[in-house]
């Protein structure tokens, strides 16, 4: 028999946030190893819960959401979803403006797939959802990483943007608020975006699935609502901020002006429609969801489980000789920097798997979200605080004798 290989497709996609270094923790978990995973943002495994109130309504809605919807959603989740953009600024949304998807990551890939010939460009910032730039790639585009400077709060550099276009460039992806670093970014910041989008006629992909996770009594400013002139298509979902990330329910809307775009929104269809509908039962939560919002809030003020396992974090890694880190505005993320020198670090991937294997500890390295120095890593800090301080404590010690040979 002939030998089958993967697609070279492939040979420039990455995942690494379920990558070769969780192939090893779960090697070591196969020999009955305990590893504390603080790599993945999935809220159930530490103790989080839905609320009682949603779950019960998904219970109810079981025996009538047996069969397929209309392949956008059902009508009562796409009209919640377009009050939700009113709220949010976004004027000009309509139904059939709006589509379900199984998770944002499902939809990513469908608007991209509708719009890239081979050698398009899509602008995807530096450090990114290493999603994106797998699905430019996929989709036959070259995915163009533009600068989020770490000086500045994690701001997208707007200069270094403007110098990235060229004529190829079809759109700019904006993670507001930013996996991996939990920035949220500010109305000016996203308004000199939309200039740059509006001299050079791009789209505008908003990633917003954790606006709603936001602390510090801060607003987020959906980019759409700044833009009623352009194409943004905005991406949402209950995964984060309801806790239901298994049942894979998330959306996007086609927002602003659509006239020029006729062609792409045809090809959306198409996909759309191709794959019949996303999960039912999970659209069908999405209307009483998203007038749930105070036990979201909760978690996120003072005395809340998130806003305490992020002050104690943010203090504790700061703390760690050769580890510093940018406080976070929102999410569940940090992205630490790595003194390299103190350690001789000239491989990031290196580090995360060397301290997994020490320290029973799983992390992801900076590389992974398409970073190209090897001096950050990604810290998820969803578990209660008892496992931080494990956690925390574990770094400090590994960065006391840790020398990278």
């Amino acid at each position: 028999m002939r030998n089958f290989e993967k697609s070279s497709k492939l040979d420039h996609v990455c995942y690494d946030i379920r990558g070769p270094v969780m192939d090893e923790a779960n090697r070591m978990i196969d020999q009955g190893v305990d590893i504390l995973k603080l790599n993945i943002g999935n809220p159930a495994p530490f103790g989080f819960r839905a609320p009682e109130e949603l779950l019960r309504l998904m219970n109810e809605n079981l025996s009538h959401t047996e069969g397929y919807s209309d392949s956008k959603g059902l009508l009562s989740a796409r009209k919640a979803i377009v009050k939700y953009c009113q709220k949010k600024g976004i004027e000009q949304v309509t139904v059939d403006d709006v589509y379900t998807g199984n998770g944002v990551s499902e939809l990513i890939t469908l608007a991209m797939q509708g719009l890239l010939n081979s050698g398009d460009e899509i602008l995807v910032p530096s450090p990114d959802y290493p999603l994106w730039t797998a699905s430019v790639t996929l989709s036959g585009g070259t995915a163009v990483h533009y600068m989020c400077d770490e000086e500045a709060e994690w701001y997208p550099d707007i200069n270094d943007i403007k110098s990235k276009i060229t004529s190829r460039t079809k759109g700019i992806v904006i993670i507001n608020p930013n996996n991996p670093t939990g920035t949220l970014y500010p109305r000016e910041v996203l308004e000199e975006i939309v200039e740059v989008c509006r001299k050079h006629g791009l789209i505008i992909f908003a990633d917003e699935i954790y606006d709603r996770l936001v602390f510090d009594g801060l607003d987020h400013v959906s980019i759409a609502s700044l833009a009623p002139d352009l194409l943004t298509i905005t991406f949402n979902g209950l995964s984060k901020s309801h806790l239901i990330a298994g049942y894979r329910c998330g959306w996007m809307s086609l927002c602003g002006d659509k006239s020029f775009a006729k062609g792409y929104v045809e090809g959306i269809n198409l996909l759309s429609s191709m794959r019949l509908c996303s999960n039912v039962p999970a659209q069908s939560v999405i209307e009483a969801a998203l007038e749930m919002e105070e036990e979201t809030k909760q978690l996120m003020i003072p005395g809340g489980r998130i806003y305490e396992q992020r002050e104690y974090t943010f203090k504790a890694l700061n703390e760690i000789p050769g580890i510093s880190v940018i406080k976070p505005k929102a999410a569940f993320y940090m992205f630490p920097k790595i003194n390299t020198s103190k350690c001789n670090i000239y491989d990031d991937e290196k580090f995360v798997l060397d301290f997994l294997k020490d320290k029973k500890i799983l992390l992801t390295h900076g590389g992974g979200f398409h970073w190209e120095k090897p001096d950050h890593f990604r810290v998820v800090y969803l578990p209660e605080l008892s496992q931080l301080k494990v956690a925390c404590d574990n770094l400090a010690d590994f960065m006391s004798y840790y020398i990278q040979k």
